[in-house]
């Protein structure tokens, strides 16, 4: 714990605007600044650079060996650490950035330029403002940089990225719920290609493949090392087998049980899990011109399992069923519409024969014309029940008036 290095090395890491940007620093001995301090450090362009110290001593020097950056190089120096003064000067330009990025997207589109304008960094002295942008081919940027110099009155730097960078610098929420690897621990993006789904037998989709950048997720290479170690013994000619029942063509492959999953061209009904070993001797009976009866055979030479056998389920596994019979749809039937207009006709009829002087509510059936309490009174003329009108013109309040 207390002891030291024998050869300390005296260059730093420093990281700005939360990771996005590292660089490597000479500590002097009068700095005294460690790891996790906020420190002045010089600038290439002029001026100074505010940053935190992300790595020290021998890290460092793995670090530089890594990224192949010379010790004896010249190097920007560590001035000091920082004070409040400064913090509070860099948070206000930290402020400004926003607004920056959203009035140099404006001018951008005014000159129709054909580039996207992804992060806005603010040197920590506030001299000198760096645009990374993001393009399909090269933007000649000449006329743009006159008007952000008289936009903004500071040191324009134009610098571009690719989509993955952007991402980094932006940062964000993947898939797994996780923050992206790109802006938390990632420092190197390698190619990714289909390739890599090809082999973790995934689905080509380009929406579920594809990250927060539109591009390849770069998790696809985390285990494809570990696909291609286990898929060394899986016969590479083995997408069809030849029986006396009929032609059995591969449909899917799981790699780390050695479960090759066949099942026939005409019937595709049911999936016959087969043993890599399995799989190789048929393929050797077949090169001497010998041809199994049927996967069923193939099957039972199969070697004894030294996994416990689980219990048999209480119900019909479907796993191999692949196609389910097509469910006979019952049609509707329009009985419970009459039904209900029946009923409510009914409690109509009833109200208007218990209160004969009140009008009955005709919001049980808006669909009939006709006075629910008319229906069974007989016409005058001793006919069939009809509407409720009279030779004379009188209504039936008018005869209680009488």
């Amino acid at each position: 714990m207390g002891i030291q290095d024998a050869r300390p090395f005296d260059y730093v890491e420093v990281s700005f605007k939360n990771g996005s940007r590292k660089d490597f620093y000479k500590n002097p001995p009068h700095s005294k600044a460690l790891t996790g301090d906020w420190v002045l450090v010089e600038s290439a362009s002029g001026g100074y650079d505010v940053g935190t110290i992300s790595l020290s001593g021998e890290l460092v020097r793995l670090q530089m060996k890594r990224k192949r950056t010379r010790n004896d190089a010249k190097q920007q120096s560590v001035i000091r650490k920082a004070h409040e003064r400064d913090l509070e000067k860099l948070d206000e330009l930290r402020r400004q950035e926003r607004d920056v990025m959203i009035r140099a997207r404006a001018i951008a589109r005014t000159l129709d330029l054909n580039m996207k304008v992804g992060d806005v960094e603010f040197q920590g002295d506030g001299r000198k403002c760096t645009f990374y942008y993001t393009a399909d081919g090269r933007v000649d940027f000449r006329e743009l940089i006159r008007h952000y110099a008289r936009e903004f009155r500071v040191k324009i730097e134009m610098r571009q990225i690719g989509a993955r960078q952007e991402s980094a610098r932006i940062g964000g929420l993947g898939n797994c719920g996780r923050e992206l690897c790109c802006s938390t621990w990632l420092s190197e993006f390698k190619s990714v290609n289909t390739a890599a789904a090809r082999y973790q037998n995934l689905a080509i989709n380009q929406t579920k493949l594809s990250g927060m950048c539109g591009r390849l997720k770069c998790c696809l290479n985390y285990e494809l090392d570990t696909y291609i170690d286990a898929l060394e013994d899986f016969p590479d000619r083995a997408d069809k087998l030849k029986t006396v029942a009929g032609l059995a063509v591969l449909m899917k492959t799981d790699v780390f049980k050695r479960l090759m999953f066949y099942t026939y061209i005409d019937d595709r009904s049911r999936f016959y899990p087969l043993h890599v070993d399995q799989v190789w001797e048929v393929l050797d009976m077949i090169k001497k011109g010998e041809l199994p009866s049927s996967l069923d055979d193939i099957q039972a030479m199969a070697p004894p399992s030294e996994e416990p056998e689980d219990d048999e389920p209480d119900f019909e596994s479907v796993d191999n069923v692949i196609q389910l019979p097509i469910e006979k749809r019952k049609k509707k039937r329009r009985k419970k519409k009459k039904s209900r207009t029946d009923h409510s006709l009914a409690s109509a009829v009833e109200k208007a024969a218990d209160h004969p002087g009140k009008r009955p509510d005709r919001r049980g059936d808006q669909r009939q014309r006709r006075r629910p309490d008319n229906r069974n009174r007989p016409d005058n003329r001793g006919g069939k029940p009809g509407r409720d009108k009279r030779q004379d013109g009188k209504g039936p309040g008018q005869d209680k008036k009488e």
